[in-house]
Parts: C-alpha cells; structure tokens; sequence
C-alpha cells in the first residue's frame, strides 16, 4: 500500500491517493481534479473510487467530478442529504480497491455525518484517512454546521476519536484539513516529513488526554469567526454534480474597470503591499496574492458584488482564477496592468514601519485589524479592535483622522487600510510584524484578566 498526498497550501488542505501500485482511491480532491489526474497518469494508476469525508464548507469538492470522469463510485455518508449521485456509505462497510481493503469508519464531530476511511494492504500498518475529525495536535471545529449543536459535535468529536484506540497505534493518519486551514480548531501543527502516527496522537493530542466535558469547554472556547463564504460552499456541495471550472478569466479593457467600480463592484488588485502603496487604480481594495488569498476574498467580498481582478503578473492573474474557482467563484474578468509603473502615489494611503509609528500625528487612531483573541494578548494602548472580516461593517465606528492600520504581519492589514481607503478614510498601512513591534519596544498592554 503506497499514500500520495497533494497539498492545497491555498485552502489549507490536504488530498489523499491510496493505491496498491495499480488501483486508487482518491479522498477529499479540490475542484481542479487535473492536479490529482495528472498525478495518478503519472504514477500509472487507475482511479477506481473516489471519497469525500464529509460536505466540505470551505472549497468546492472535485469528488462527484473525478468520479464522474474516470467512471469510478463516489463514496460519500448515505446520511448526508444531497443532490447529486453517490454510492451512499455507512459506519463498517468494506469496499474493496484492487488489493485493498476499505473500511468506513462513522467519526461525527466537525460534521454530523462525517466518516473516515481505514484502508490495510496485505501488510504493513494500516492507513487512517480522517479528514476533518482527527488533525495533527487538535481537531476540526464543530461550530460550522449549526450553532445549536457546537457541543453536541463536540461530544461526538470526543467520543468519535477515542474510539481510534481500538485500531494498531503503528497505523498513519492522514487529514484533510492540516494548519492553515479555517476548519481546523486551536493547537493544529503542522505536518512533518515523516508520517504522522496514531500512538503520537494519542500522547499528544487533547482529545485523547482530557476528559469530555473539558475537552468540549476548551474546543468551544478556541473556535474564531466562521468565514462569511462558507455556508455558501456547503449549499454548493450539497448541490448537483459541477462541470468542470472554466480555468480563465476573460480579459477586460482598463475603461471597462471604471464600470466595474461604478457599478458598487470590487475591483481586486493582487499585486504586493509595497506595488499597491506605490500607486493603484482609486476605489481598488489590496488582497495581495498569496496562499490565503482565495479565503480572504471569498469571505470579504459580498456575494452579490461584481468583481474582476487586476496585476501586473498574467501568471499572477491566472493563479487567482483558479483559486477562486476552488471556492465556486467563476467567469471573473481580468485586465494586466501595464508593467512599467504609471499609477501615481495616494498622499491619503501611505505605508510605514513600526520604528515610524512615533511619527503618527496626535489625534490619529490605531486600528488593530487582528481577531479579538489576538487584541486581548496584547496590543498598543489606546488601539480599537475591528477585526479585518468586520471592517468594512464597522469603519462608521472609527473617529475621523488618520488611521494607522496593523495586523500581526500586515497582510491584513493591507487589505483593511485599502479598504478604509476605498471608503474614504487617510489612512496608514503598519506594513510591518508584531516582532518588530516588541523588539522596539512599542508599548503593549493586555485586556487578558491575570
């Protein structure tokens, strides 16, 4: 038995080949199955089934589409409710794939009906594919589904990944979501490159170490905003099978972007902090391309907004597409900005350091931009805390004068003071990390009790 894994760093997330050197199962695939296609045509596999954990809520799965093309079952819980057609799967159903064995295995948590996959060759340890239940140092959240159940799902997340005890402590694991990923709960690491065993989890991991009830107190206690796009990924991935995404994004003329703006849409400018301060089209919002580009995005924007896409980078432009399309954004335009620079600065959106932040005039406002956990650990005196995904809400609450805009790193940042500025506002983007802020010795104060 031999595993493949394919990360997604730009969802934070992880697929999974399982295969006998002939025959494969595929779990948890994004949207754009050639990535897994183009590694199983490599590796001489035939893809003879194909599994989703759960409904994912953060990008639009490709396993009813891979199926669909490679004449494969679509393994997915019979308990779900969706449109679409699968091989429905319940708790201690075997398949078989080649010379492997499958085993469902019903681990409800961070969804109702969510499953896991055992799959044993004809030796060697045994191989867990978990999904969204059991990630490395933690689990995934229970409060995306329902908030009436947060710790309903949180007792069965318990209940679910204690029960692994029974299996060989030799066998892997393997989630889908790793860190990074918004589905995960607080104290996720990263994965090493080595494979990630289930003894190790047992002594490590608090699910197995704590007792329910505090399991369940401290999981709630840790969970952050739930993107504002996810429910809509749910809709989708209840919904029926997807064609497959469009791939590119039509190009528009630089007149044409006006129309955009005009119209009330988000005209996104993917270049990096440092390009856009030095001069950007006026009422476009920075979301810096990146591997979190596609979440920020996706949760910022409205649905019902028009938007297309600027840079100075084709490449850069077809990256964004694509990661948009993972989300179940489609047909967005994009116009290449010339590469030789003719936008001129804005004295009302300025970029600084935090060695300049004694240089801000008196009057002016901090504006912490990070989650509310991460204000009350510490943050500069006198800052008022408006969380990036709550700006654009809220920006009626800040007083007038300049505002002077930070983040952890200043990625966020970037996208609030551009944001801010679209509305309005002279604003200072901090485009600098909060180390730096401690090595300089920026006074810092808590809201945390001792």
């Amino acid at each position: 038995m031999h595993v493949m894994t394919i990360g997604i760093p730009e969802l934070g997330n992880l697929t999974h080949l399982v295969h006998d050197g002939s025959q494969a199962l595929v779990v948890d695939p994004p949207r754009d199955v050639e990535l897994v296609e183009e590694a199983a045509e490599l590796a001489a596999l035939q893809i003879a089934a194909v599994a989703d954990t759960h409904v994912h809520h953060d990008y639009v799965s490709g396993a009813a589409l891979l199926a669909r093309r490679h004449g494969a079952p679509y393994l997915l819980s019979a308990d779900e409710r969706v449109e679409r057609d699968r091989q429905p799967v319940q708790d201690g159903d075997v398949l078989d794939v080649g010379s492997l064995r499958v085993e469902v295995l019903a681990t409800p948590g961070h969804t109702l009906h969510h499953q896991a996959f055992l799959v044993t060759g004809d030796s060697g340890p045994a191989a867990l594919f978990t999904g969204g239940s059991l990630v490395p140092g933690s689990v995934g959240r229970t409060d995306l589904c329902d908030p009436l159940l947060v710790r309903h799902l949180a007792r069965a997340q318990w209940s679910g990944v204690r029960a692994l005890h029974r299996l060989d402590p030799d066998t892997t694991l393997h989630p889908s979501h790793g860190q990074g990923s918004r589905c995960v709960a607080r104290g996720a690491v990263a994965l090493g490159d080595t494979p990630l065993v289930l003894a190790e989890e047992i002594a490590r991991n608090p699910v197995f170490r704590l007792p329910r009830e505090e399991f369940v107190e401290q999981l709630v206690a840790g969970f952050g905003p739930v993107p504002a796009h996810f429910p809509r990924l749910t809709r989708l991935n209840r919904g029926c099978t997807h064609t497959d995404p469009r791939r590119t994004g039509a190009a528009v003329a630089a007149d044409d972007l006006h129309g955009v703006l005009s119209r009330g849409g988000w005209l996104v400018d993917l270049r990096d902090r440092a390009a856009y301060a030095r001069g950007h089209l006026s009422g476009s919002v920075n979301v810096e391309y990146g591997a979190s580009f596609a979440t920020w995005l996706g949760w910022l924007k409205p649905s019902y907004a028009e938007l297309a896409l600027v840079s100075d980078s084709p490449e850069q432009l077809s990256c964004a597409v694509r990661d948009l399309e993972r989300i179940g954004i489609e047909g967005v335009p994009v116009h290449t900005l010339d590469p030789q620079p003719t936008l001129r600065p804005d004295p009302y959106h300025r970029r600084r350091t935090w060695a300049e932040h004694g240089t801000a005039p008196a009057g002016a406002t901090l504006v912490d931009v990070r989650d509310a956990e991460e204000f009350e650990l510490a943050h500069v005196p006198g800052a008022v805390n408006i969380a990036l995904h709550q700006v654009e809400q809220r920006s009626r609450e800040l007083p007038p004068g300049e505002l002077w805009v930070y983040c952890h790193s200043g990625y966020r940042a970037g996208i609030a003071a551009s944001l801010l500025h679209r509305a309005g506002r002279n604003v200072v983007h901090v485009d600098d990390s909060w180390d730096n802020a401690v090595s300089l010795r920026v006074p810092l104060t808590s809201s945390r009790a001792a």
